[in-house]
């Protein structure tokens, strides 16, 4: 039996797992896209859609379809941290409805400090019963960093005055699967730049569990759904990086799938914003793009429903999706150049070599060559 023959197998066996299970929502999936005027065409579409994204051949579109109608027999506890809930919001603002936004409805989502109507102690208890009613059982989903510096004092949360720290380490010990949303929660973001004063971590960092990274600030909502689409389906953790992220999502280089990257190979540079080669689409790596040193799959899933991601509204990428890209990217509108990146000397043409282990790549390394022959212009 080949490996996608197993892995559907596993799929199928886990999800006749799940259908002992009762239903957590009194509205079905298929009831809900009528009230949202989603056809099953649309459904079917973003399920191969999803298989495509996930690298799964078309076959498990079949699988996805049957995972997103029994959503709501996996019980999704989601914390927050040390964070600006923009992961949260990257998930659920749109405009009208969508098909990730209500496999997100769909799923069974027992805590949310956003999205909850319970506040005080009713939150509390909710919090308290999900994880001892699902033992074992719960998808636990941590946006933002932990302060861990003076036992965790600069995150207290809740009417018993718990620390994040606390909260967290409590949350995981019974997890099924830990997820941790956005750079702040995969590395510790912004809290953690330098000084640190609240000794901010990432979540792998203060627990001794395996945790999936979805890096970005804020990450594509088709990351976030993804992966809990894989963790429905399949009952473990997808391939990862070194960074502990998904391979499918975060893979390849921002830089290789840019739809300016032809623009980098000519040599065809915007010099300063607003200039006549921003007006013309040029490559934006002088005024600081990061997408060379970053991946990520924002040129090919985009945010706002496909609409656009920042390179293509005329702003490089500041790299947004990699540990301490506040320290080691900044500044944001001036090319990295060579410098130490994640403790190797390291250009545009070398990095992902480095990360992904490659024996070489061909990033058009003409043009990086002439970039560093002579001095960057500011």
């Amino acid at each position: 039996m080949d490996n996608h023959a197993a892995l559907y197998e596993q799929g199928k066996q886990r999800l006749e797992y799940l259908r002992q299970f009762a239903p957590r929502q009194k509205v079905s999936l298929q009831q809900k896209m009528e009230e949202s005027g989603i056809t099953r065409r649309d459904f079917m579409k973003w399920t191969g859609a999803v298989s495509a994204m996930l690298a799964l051949p078309l076959p498990f579109s079949t699988l996805v379809a049957e995972a997103a109608e029994i959503a709501d027999r996996v019980p999704l506890i989601w914390l927050h941290m040390a964070e600006c809930t923009g992961c949260s919001e990257s998930l659920i603002r749109t405009d009208t409805p969508n098909l990730d936004t209500l496999i997100f409805d769909h799923i069974s989502l027992e805590y949310h400090e956003t999205l909850m109507a319970a506040a005080g102690w009713q939150a509390e208890e909710n919090l308290e019963n999900a994880l001892e009613t699902y033992k074992g059982r719960y998808l636990l989903a941590v946006e933002g960093a932990v302060p861990t510096a003076n036992n965790g004092a600069y995150l207290t949360v809740g009417c018993k005055g718990h620390t994040g720290l606390h909260t967290i380490t409590a949350a995981a010990e019974n997890a099924a699967a830990i997820i941790s949303v956005g750079t702040c929660a995969a590395f510790g973001g912004v809290q953690a730049a330098a000084p640190n004063p609240t000794g901010a971590k990432g979540v792998q960092e203060v627990i001794d569990k395996p945790v999936i990274n979805l890096g970005g600030c804020p990450p594509s909502e088709k990351n976030i759904v993804g992966t809990l689409m894989y963790f429905i389906m399949f009952g473990k953790l997808p391939a990862l990086d070194i960074f502990n992220r998904p391979k499918w999502a975060y893979g390849a280089r921002v830089h290789d799938n840019c739809e300016r990257r032809g623009r980098f190979d000519a040599g065809e540079f915007v010099e300063t914003f607003g200039d006549q080669g921003a007006k013309d689409g040029y490559c934006l790596y002088k005024v600081g793009c990061k997408g060379p040193y970053t991946y990520n799959n924002c040129p090919t899933e985009r945010f706002n429903a496909h609409t656009s991601w920042p390179v293509l509204a005329g702003h490089g990428c500041m790299g947004c999706s990699e540990p301490n890209f506040w320290d080691d990217m900044a500044d944001f509108e001036k090319p990295l150049g060579r410098q130490l990146f994640h403790g190797i000397d390291a250009t545009a043409d070398t990095i992902g070599a480095v990360v992904l282990g490659a024996t070489a790549v061909g990033i058009g390394a003409h043009a990086v060559a002439s970039l560093f022959a002579k001095p960057l212009e500011d």
